[in-house]
C-alpha cells in the first residue's frame, strides 16, 4: 500500500551573500534563518498530523540540512535521492538580471526556447525524474507519508503538471516558498495536490539564488 500522503518540502533559507545562482554548486548552506525555516517547517508536518514514515533529501547540503529537524522530531533517517536535485543551470556562480542579459548578447542563445529554459533540463524531464522519485518514495513504505525535501523549481513544475497548467511562467511567480510545504495525494493511479502551507512565512527571509 503507498503512502497516504507525499509531502515535497523546500529547503530554508541560504547563506548567499552574493546573491548569485547557486544551482547544483557544494557548499551552499543553509543561514541562520535557513536553519530556523526548516525546524518550522517540520514543526508544521507534527501540528498538522502528518505520520511520517520515510525522509528522502535532495543531495545537496541545503536540502539536506533543511531534512534535519525533520529527522530529528520523527526520528527517521532522511536518505538521499538524486532524482530530487536541483535543475542544472549554465549560470550557476553567476548574477543573473534582465539588464545583465541584455547587456550580453553571448547569453541570449540559451533563452532561444523557453520550453527548454537556460539551465538546459526541460520541464519535463524533471517532471519525469521527480515522478519517479515520488512514486518509489510512496511505494517504500507500507503506509503513512513520505517528506521529500527538495528545490523550488521541481517541486512548482510537479504542481503545475498536477493541476493541467502550463508549465511554462514567469520564475518570480512561483508559489513555493522557503520551507513550504506542497502535499500531494495519488488518487486512482494519478498524483493530486492537495494541500500548500507556508509556515515559515513570519520569518524574513532572502530568497534570491534559485534556478
Amino acid at each position: 500500500m503507498p503512502a497516504k500522503r507525499i509531502h515535497l518540502v523546500r529547503h530554508g533559507e541560504v547563506y548567499n551573500p552574493g546573491g548569485v545562482l547557486y544551482g547544483r554548486l557544494p557548499n551552499f548552506h543553509l543561514s541562520d534563518t535557513g536553519h530556523e525555516m526548516a525546524k518550522e517547517a517540520a514543526k508544521q508536518l507534527k501540528a498538522m498530523g502528518a505520520n511520517v514514515t520515510a525522509i528522502y533529501t535532495s543531495p545537496l547540503v541545503r536540502a539536506q540540512e533543511s531534512a534535519k529537524p525533520i529527522e530529528e522530531l520523527f526520528g527517521i533517517d532522511a536518505k538521499t535521492e538524486a532524482d530530487l536535485i536541483e535543475p542544472y543551470n549554465v549560470f550557476e556562480g553567476r548574477k543573473l538580471s534582465v539588464k545583465a542579459v541584455a547587456t550580453k548578447p553571448q547569453w541570449w542563445w540559451h533563452f532561444r526556447n523557453p520550453a527548454k529554459p537556460a539551465w538546459g533540463e526541460s520541464f519535463k524531464e524533471i517532471i519525469a525524474r521527480m515522478h519517479s522519485a515520488i512514486i518509489q518514495a510512496s511505494d517504500s513504505v507500507l503506509d503513512g507519508d513520505v517528506v521529500l525535501v527538495t528545490h523550488q523549481l521541481p517541486i512548482w513544475v510537479m504542481s503545475l503538471s498536477a493541476n493541467g497548467k502550463r508549465l511554462m511562467h514567469d520564475p518570480r511567480k512561483r508559489r513555493c516558498a522557503l520551507s513550504s510545504i506542497t502535499t500531494f495525494e495519488i488518487q486512482d493511479g494519478k498524483l493530486v495536490e492537495v494541500g500548500y502551507l507556508d509556515p515559515a512565512s513570519k520569518l524574513a527571509s532572502i530568497d534570491k539564488g534559485a534556478v
